[in-house]
């Protein structure tokens, strides 16, 4: 088991959402909706420094408390789903995840009502077994005049950082525009089932990959709807 003193972890401070449901929280920056609530069992998180305008959403975490008296040795797994800071904080927490951190339930109470403490954390790999990357066509689209939407179940360990979008027919391409957190958008979109391209990077912005899915979404794409690109990293 690694130590407290292990020298890949960043120290720092969370907190947690007082007033959350014990989950994360469906109006979050990045855009995700009830997945940002859901997703990871709501172990889920706001950042303050490590949301970098948007491209650390759906990076994950390892996150672990420093109080050997109620901190276990691994922690918890966090996703970022929102931005938000507290008291130099570099994440605010779900409630699971804050109580996560404990060796046992008592534990966990008397982590929740200290509010914040002192952490360490470093960046590791998203693992969603049996998921493929998928487009959520956001709630503002209106085919064909604006298409706007987030990428679900990124694993790995690599940032999306930029996004085409491509016609099928005559492998044209455009660049699309990130908008606000993880949510990528292009007025007048071309018609004709759509292809992507997404270029997958490191936190340095180095180690650049571009990585072209298996599906395309669909002609008839639909705000709200859901589609599986059929391809997934562990970068």
């Amino acid at each position: 088991m690694q130590t407290l003193a292990d020298t890949s972890f960043i120290q720092s401070r969370a907190a947690y959402y007082p007033n959350s449901e014990e989950k994360g929280t469906d109006v979050g920056a990045c855009g995700f909706g009830s997945f940002g609530a859901t997703v990871n069992g709501g172990d889920v998180s706001a950042a303050s420094d490590l949301y970098r305008n948007g491209v650390g959403c759906g990076a994950c975490y390892q996150v672990r408390c420093s109080n050997s008296a109620y901190c276990s040795g691994n922690g918890v797994t966090i996703v970022i789903t929102d931005q938000g800071s507290s008291a130099n904080t570099d994440f605010i927490l779900s409630q699971r995840a804050f109580g996560g951190m404990a060796i046992n339930k008592d534990a966990a109470a008397s982590l929740l009502a200290l509010g914040i403490v002192d952490i360490e954390y470093r960046r590791v790999s998203c693992s969603y077994p049996g998921k493929n990357i998928t487009v959520k066509i956001h709630q503002s689209s209106n085919n064909p005049h604006y298409l706007a939407f987030v990428l679900w179940f990124q694993q790995g360990s690599k940032d999306i950082t930029a996004v085409q979008l491509c016609e099928t027919e005559n492998f044209v391409c455009k660049l699309l525009d990130r908008s606000h957190g993880a949510v990528w958008t292009t007025t007048a979109p071309p018609s004709g089932p759509l292809g992507l391209r997404m270029l997958f990077s490191d936190e340095e912005g180095e180690d650049e990959s571009w990585v072209v899915p298996v599906n395309n979404i669909p002609q008839d794409w639909k705000a709200e709807e859901t589609y599986d690109l059929g391809v997934q990293v562990n970068q």
